[in-house]
């Protein structure tokens, strides 16, 4: 049986305003409460998702009286949603087609349900469904506690499928024109557009077939979480932690054993890969360089070598106006970024004077550099396909490894399904 199925799929209804329904994923814009005071005020009293998920930039920032009162009110406004019609079924046992468009140009993926018994997202995993990033295990409980007593769910989980053939969503995406329109609506604050339909009944059944074809040939993993890492592993968390008090029979069909989720094609040319930055407060340019050179040849024996022309390096180390550029090679399948971020976690052990910080821009490193005892490590961003590789050679990779697109491309909630 494939790990992707159909569900039935929860919409709000015609009347409700899809932009102001429709917020960005909960994780994204989390070091500016700005963003998210914005869209409460666009949003205001309107039906919205906003009212059903707790944006992660008050994570931490609210005392355990105000964590505990912001959870009853999602749990409120969850039950006044499904009695007042707010939401309603709108695919039965079925899927959604999405259809994302971006200043990155157009995304095809697929809203299903997926199969929690087939994921793991533990480093040593020979699951089908895979982690891209190491989970940090602290983060789960909290968010585990937002959906133990949720009614419903909205993903901002978007699984990548390794489809370089365009064999499942390509050929759904050139008929949408004969499949019922579920919504199309601009999405805020630069989100771009996003439509849905509705794929059901044989045209379901057909699609559901083509998915367990290419599961059984998938060599090792078939999807692998691109976004939503600790939303995905707080689902199988909770699913643990209920499954064993269940009968053999409810388990098979129970809600908590499956999550909902967007699929997309790693191949698709909308979904860029950013890379992200190293940035080392208190390091020395030519100590980094040099022990970094020494730790990949005892450790793993991969080629080093010094590269003058920056457009071929892999590693770009900077600092008050010196650069110097490295290029690997016999890296055994592991990406640059991953062995730069192993050797770092080990490099600054028993130094408290260094700290790492994540970078997303270029220009920014560059300029973070020019300060004394800073060292920036600039990266270029990671061949999409030798992603599922990656993860093959070396388990799951580094946390920032790679950022799928700029944030206003992440996903919006739209959809949403009984638990």
């Amino acid at each position: 049986m494939a790990c992707l199925r159909g569900a039935d799929i929860l919409l709000p209804a015609d009347s409700i305003d899809k932009k102001k329904w429709a917020v960005i994923a909960c994780d994204q814009f989390t070091s500016q409460p700005e963003y998210w005071e914005r869209v409460k005020q666009c949003v205001g009293d309107a039906p919205s998702t906003f009212h059903i998920i707790y944006p992660e930039t008050y994570l931490g920032a609210e005392d355990e009286a105000a964590y505990t009162q912001r959870l009853a009110g999602i749990q409120s406004n969850m039950r006044r949603y499904l009695a007042k019609g707010v939401l309603a079924e709108r695919v039965r046992e079925g899927y959604v087609l999405t259809v994302r468009e971006t200043e990155a140009g157009v995304r095809v993926g697929l809203i299903a349900a997926l199969d929690l018994e087939a994921y793991d997202y533990t480093e040593s995993s020979a699951k089908p469904v895979r982690a891209t990033e190491e989970t940090v295990k602290e983060r789960i409980p909290v968010r585990v506690g937002i959906r133990k007593h949720a009614m419903i769910e909205s993903p901002h989980i978007m699984m990548l499928l390794d489809d370089a053939d365009c064999r499942l969503l390509e050929p759904l995406y050139q008929k949408k024109e004969e499949l019922p329109m579920l919504y199309d609506t601009e999405l805020m604050f630069g989100g771009g557009k996003v439509c849905g339909y509705a794929v059901e009944g044989r045209e379901a059944e057909a699609l559901t077939k083509k998915i367990e074809k290419l599961e059984r040939k998938s060599p090792e993993i078939f999807l692998a979480a691109g976004d939503g890492n600790h939303s995905l592993a707080a689902a199988k968390t909770c699913w643990e932690n209920l499954k064993d008090g269940l009968p053999a029979e409810e388990a098979k069909r129970h809600p908590a054993r499956y999550a909902l989720v967007e699929v997309v094609n790693l191949h698709c040319p909308a979904l860029r890969f950013e890379a992200i930055h190293r940035v080392l407060y208190g390091g020395r340019l030519d100590a980094v360089a040099s022990r970094f050179e020494i730790y990949l040849k005892n450790l793993r024996n991969c080629g080093v070598e010094k590269c003058s022309d920056e457009g071929e390096a892999d590693i770009i180390f900077i600092q008050r106006g010196c650069r110097m550029g490295i290029k690997l090679s016999d890296t055994g399948g592991h990406l640059p970024v991953e062995l730069l971020q192993h050797f770092l976690d080990k490099y600054m052990e028993g130094q408290a004077e260094l700290e790492l910080d994540y970078v997303h821009s270029k220009e920014a490193v560059e300029e973070l550099s020019e300060e004394e005892n800073v060292c920036g490590m600039l990266l270029r961003p990671i061949d999409k396909s030798s992603l599922f590789s990656a993860i093959c050679a070396g388990g799951v990779l580094p946390r920032k490894t790679f950022s799928m697109g700029m944030e206003s491309q992440k996903r919006y909630y739209m959809e949403c399904r009984r638990l």
